[in-house]
């Protein structure tokens, strides 16, 4: 049986063949088993027809109604002897066709656990920067889970919150901001140097984050803070880069950012 697990990729390999011929090798033998007995059940079908085209004649010749009547039933046995044949070669032909069709699924099988024990080598767990990309099919506004784990139950309450503030007065409604602009900075949690940065500033996911439509962006993905954005934008949306903004705007927005996420801390 071949082991995806075993790190040595040529013993993999070795295991692959040896499953392969053993599979490809056997089919005809197993086919040729079935192809015998198609022939022996073919004989005995030839017999039962001679049999039946005998007693077919006899019919037409004979007179006596006895006589007719057993031949009748000769020729009903017969016919019924065919049916029964014809039964056991359809019922053999279908035996084939699973056998060739199970010994491909098992070829396909193995097949994938080469190809997948090739693709798993060491190293590749997880530190790829490249690869922890955001993709693009991923569209804009995404909700990016935050590292506090808020749930949905949490958003509805988060909600409820906003519109009961909405009737409190404006001291309390610059508390309630403060709060909600600290739910989505950056958490004061140890960071993974392989976790991949982006936005402007250059930081980890976190919160609410957009990606910008053009293609060839550097940077893809922005935290809603660091371009100025409380809500997803209608439309298709370019980064400050992509917009053609001059970098002291961008070096504005950036530091505008920084300084919010320190006083939110």
């Amino acid at each position: 049986m071949l082991n995806p697990t075993n790190g040595d990729p040529g013993h993999v390999v070795v295991n692959y063949v040896e499953e392969y011929l053993d599979l490809v090798e056997s089919l005809p033998f197993d086919l040729q088993r079935s192809v015998s007995l198609m022939k022996e059940i073919d004989a005995k079908y030839q017999d039962v027809l001679k049999e039946l085209d005998d007693a077919y004649e006899r019919y037409r010749r004979e007179s006596d109604s006895l006589q007719r009547r057993k031949l009748q039933l000769s020729i009903q046995r017969a016919l019924i002897r065919s049916q029964e044949l014809g039964d056991e070669k359809i019922q053999i032909a279908g035996q084939m066709v699973e056998l060739v069709e199970n010994r491909t699924r098992q070829i396909d099988w193995h097949s994938e656990l080469l190809l997948s024990s090739q693709e798993v080598t060491p190293g590749s767990g997880g530190g790829d920067k490249a690869g922890g990309k955001r993709s693009r099919r991923q569209k804009n506004g995404e909700n990016r889970e935050s590292y506090g784990g808020l749930d949905h139950a949490e958003e509805v309450g988060v909600g409820a919150s906003r519109e009961k503030r909405a009737k409190t007065s404006s001291k309390k409604k610059k508390r309630s901001k403060g709060k909600s602009e600290r739910e989505v900075s950056p958490p004061d949690l140890p960071i993974d140097p392989d976790e991949p940065t982006y936005c402007l500033c250059e930081q980890v996911s976190y919160g609410e984050m957009i990606g910008c439509d053009n293609d060839e962006c550097p940077i893809e993905w922005f935290h809603f803070s660091c371009v100025g954005l409380h809500h997803k934008p209608k439309g298709k949306w370019y980064c400050p880069k992509c917009r053609g903004e001059n970098e002291k705007t961008m070096d504005k927005a950036l530091e505008r950012a920084k300084k919010e996420r320190a006083y939110n801390r």
